[in-house]
């Protein structure tokens, strides 16, 4: 892989490549990039999305929307600094093709602000109950009229492919979805691979998927213009990762294992003392003592801790980034940054007391439970309301809950994955109390 070819700032539908030099300084491809996400509705519900807990009541406890900002403003720092040591050690880009350390900084971020924007209700348990509705549940039936690798798609309902979906799909008169750069769709593309083969090596590549069989062309478009290699020889789509990815990925994990941790506090599930134990001992080699026992509330010192924990990682990724940029370039480098992180020790235990204290919480698993039973009944309701309309035999009742559809989903003339698919994504769209609230009007519990 080549920085110049990877720094593409084409977009869907372009006929002729877009160079960096040409570029209008006040406002470039990245910015622009950056502008039409936050914009965008899909990014505007992750406001009412879980992050930690489902439904909070709490004004301090991240959703899915300040989560991203946060990875966002992380991604470009990681961004930039990388970027400058990458323009230090390839100045072409810079003499040649006028690039500037702030873009890389500008391509993370604009990944990173996207990198939920797929994600559905409930957390990442709404993503795994759409996935059972079609493994042991009513949507089994649909088992042996999909393709393999369709339902398979479906089973594996996966986040990431539907953000990449969401930002890449053509709609009556919106041809490319956001027509975002590929550099920024490369970047966020965290699993370039298609759903089967599953999990066919242990490369951080492969863990997951990055797109469905609906945007599978797009997806080659955009790795094959950015000039990742293949890493599947059968018949199979798969690619190496974009190299800015591992940042986007690392301001994700560095954000979810330091502020889930600070919200857990925050809810007096952690207790302070324990807590504030497990940041020090990150943070002992840069702590300011005399500053941190100067601080006399608890939040001003948690505050203090998770801005220095969150800087500390960040230079340990930057570094790691850049000594392993050659490896990263070729395709060998197999593990997220923070694996090999010399805090990895530390990480893990903050990770593994969230985990106990946090994600597994009563308060959590209630409302997951909920969660699985309201996704089932949406998906059962809707799919049998669409195939009753594409077979003719849509009762009044069917047309009734139609009309509660956005128009885009109700498309019947079409494939009955592309049905199917297009009521999972419907329901990922969904806010959580919008879940909640569509549960209750199709159960006639509200009027």
């Amino acid at each position: 892989m080549n920085w110049e070819q990877l720094l593409s700032l084409r977009r869907q539908g372009d006929k002729n490549k877009r160079l960096r030099n040409e570029q209008d300084e006040t406002r470039l491809g990245f910015d622009v990039d950056y502008d039409r996400i936050i914009f965008s509705s899909a990014f505007r519900s992750l406001q009412d999305k879980t992050q930690v807990i489902p439904l909070s009541k709490t004004d301090f406890v991240h959703t899915r929307l300040t989560h991203s900002l946060e990875v966002s403003v992380v991604g470009r720092s990681l961004g930039r600094l990388a970027g400058k040591k990458i323009i230090e050690k390839h100045p072409y880009l810079k003499e040649v093709h006028g690039y500037q350390f702030n873009d890389f900084g500008g391509i993370v971020a604009a990944a990173a602000l996207a990198h939920d924007i797929g994600n559905p209700p409930f957390g990442h348990s709404g993503e795994k109950a759409i996935g059972e509705y079609f493994k042991t549940g009513n949507g089994f039936k649909f088992k042996d009229l999909l393709s393999e690798v369709e339902y398979q798609d479906i089973i594996d309902f996966e986040g990431n492919a539907n953000g990449f979906r969401l930002m890449t799909q053509d709609r009556a008169g919106v041809s490319g979805g956001l027509r975002l750069s590929y550099a920024t769709l490369g970047a966020f593309m965290k699993y370039p691979k298609e759903s089967l083969p599953k999990k066919p090596s242990n490369h951080i590549c492969d863990k997951k998927f990055g797109f469905f069989q609906s945007e599978k062309h797009i997806f080659d478009e955009v790795a094959q213009d950015l000039g990742l290699p293949t890493r599947s020889n059968n018949g199979t789509i798969s690619y190496d990762r974009h190299p800015l990815t591992f940042l986007v990925e690392a301001a994700d994990d560095i954000c979810y294992t330091i502020i889930d941790f600070e919200d857990g506090i925050n809810l007096g599930l952690i207790s302070e003392d324990y807590a504030l134990e497990y940041l020090i001992k990150l943070v002992k080699d840069t702590i300011n003592t005399k500053k941190y026992n100067s601080l006399e509330y608890m939040e001003d010192r948690l505050s203090y801790l998770r801005a220095l924990a969150i800087n500390t990682l960040i230079q340990d990724a930057v570094s790691i980034f850049v000594e392993n940029e050659e490896s990263i370039l070729n395709g060998t480098f197999e593990v997220s940054l923070l694996d090999k992180s010399g805090f990895k020790a530390q990480i893990e235990d903050i990770i593994s007391l969230s985990v106990q204290k946090i994600y597994q919480s009563q308060e959590v698993v209630e409302k997951e439970i909920a969660g699985y039973t309201i996704i089932s009944d949406i998906l059962d309701v809707y799919i049998d309301a669409l195939i009753g309309k594409k077979n003719n035999k849509a009762s009044n009742y069917h047309k009734l809950i139609l009309r509660t559809l956005p128009g885009f989903y109700q498309e019947t003339n079409t494939s009955l994955y592309q049905i199917v698919l297009n009521t999972c994504c419907y329901v990922a769209s969904l806010s959580d109390s919008a879940a909640v609230h569509i549960h209750n009007k199709i159960k006639g519990k509200t009027l």
